[in-house]
């Protein structure tokens, strides 16, 4: 089937039709997880759409939302790269980028090197990208959090959008943001890098005012899934698209869902930081709560044994969205079922680490394992398939 290819504004804008929407993750080097499951979204979709391998996620997805090591995979998607281009850069940037050094120990300094990263960006999305720059081939939100004032920033490349533009005077818009720069925003976690500085404000006269900014996942939105719904619905946001479960279709994407009794065990010893990951993850309990409750979904899962799985008991009586979740379980039966070989509850454990670039290859594998367990083929609805030129 030949397909209509549309620009980002024609993706973004509120014409009626089907919408799409892909929301990732953050979960540093975790991020893989997310990657094995979108080369096979990303293989049964070009099929369905007539298998030419110029197709691209981008050409489906009309928004691609993203925190930290999801904001570098969604912007990266956007951009228009194949999938497995975008594995082969990960893995690279990993080795790269989370390199342990003696010489970055201590209490009051970041893990690893900023600079780095900042690096490895740049020559994915080149340094002169810009957020609202022609390259990114569809809608893209980069969920951030600006830590000198305590909120949330989505950044978006919305033409429409409130903050996209400057008020040609002394306010920086979005659009002129570089875009390697707002994925290092998002992926700014403490303790592994530093917070990085965006220039918000041109004052005459006086020195330009930065923002600090640091991962999006120090928000109640590391699974930017419920806030990606809100952007492309709420007015406030300008997007305007209507709800309806044969209207719009978000698909979730996580890296790896990690055994609740490890962390629990680690929290005395690792105090604060554990305890921030830990309400990190009740968040985002709370959001596949909320998005089962609002939706149609084939993928749906037991939230707990007295709400179970929400198919029965919408919010208004009826779905508002279709809503589709894709991770991997990294609890050690789980792991256990999908590679018999592993067999040690430690190294299991291990699998959940953010910075480990040596388990990459492992999570790779587990994740392929459980993509194609999945029935994404019947998963995906025909109503969203894209409409022929």
């Amino acid at each position: 089937m030949a397909y209509a290819i549309r620009t980002r504004d024609e993706h973004l804008q509120a014409d009626g039709a089907p919408k799409r929407i892909l929301a990732l993750d953050g979960g540093g080097l975790r991020g893989i997880v997310s990657i094995a499951f979108l080369e096979r979204m990303e293989s049964i979709l070009r099929a369905r759409h007539g298998g030419s391998p110029d197709f691209r996620l981008c050409h489906y997805f009309d928004l691609i939302a993203g925190t930290s090591t999801g904001a570098i995979i969604a912007a990266a998607l956007a951009k228009g790269m194949a999938v497995a281009e975008i594995r082969e850069r990960y893995n690279v940037l990993g080795r790269e980028v989370f390199e342990r050094s003696l010489l970055r120990q201590g209490l009051f300094r970041a893990k690893y090197d900023a600079q780095r990263l900042s690096v490895e960006l740049k020559k994915v999305y080149g340094e002169h990208t810009l957020l609202g720059g022609p390259e990114l081939q569809t809608g893209l939100m980069v969920m951030t959090k600006r830590i000198d004032t305590g909120s949330p920033w989505p950044m978006s490349n919305n033409p429409r959008g409130r903050y996209f533009s400057g008020d040609g005077k002394r306010r920086v818009g979005n659009c002129d943001f570089p875009l390697w720069q707002v994925v290092r925003a998002s992926t700014a976690a403490p303790v592994y890098f530093d917070p990085e500085p965006i220039t918000i404000l041109h004052e005459r006269g006086a020195a330009p005012l930065a923002g600090s900014f640091v991962d999006g996942g120090v928000s109640p939105y590391n699974n930017p899934a419920l806030q990606a719904l809100m952007y492309a619905t709420l007015d406030g946001y300008r997007i305007g698209w209507p709800t309806g479960p044969e209207k719009l279709l978000l698909v979730s994407v996580g890296t790896g869902a990690k055994d609740p009794a490890v962390a629990h065990a680690s929290l005395a010893a690792q105090g604060g930081v554990q305890a921030l990951v830990s309400l990190m993850d009740d968040c985002a309990a709370m959001q596949q709560t909320l998005l089962q409750w609002l939706s149609s979904s084939p993928t749906a899962r037991t939230v707990d044994r007295e709400l179970g799985d929400l198919r029965h008991d919408l919010l208004g009586g009826a779905p508002l969205i279709s809503y589709l979740r894709y991770d991997l379980d990294l609890r050690p039966a789980p792991v256990r079922e999908l590679d018999d070989s592993l067999t040690n509850d430690k190294a299991i454990a291990a699998l959940s680490e953010m910075d480990a670039p040596e388990n990459m290859p492992v999570l790779y594998a587990l994740a392929g394992k459980a993509a194609d367990r999945c029935d994404l083929e019947a998963d995906f609805p025909h109503g969203f398939d894209l409409a022929g030129r």
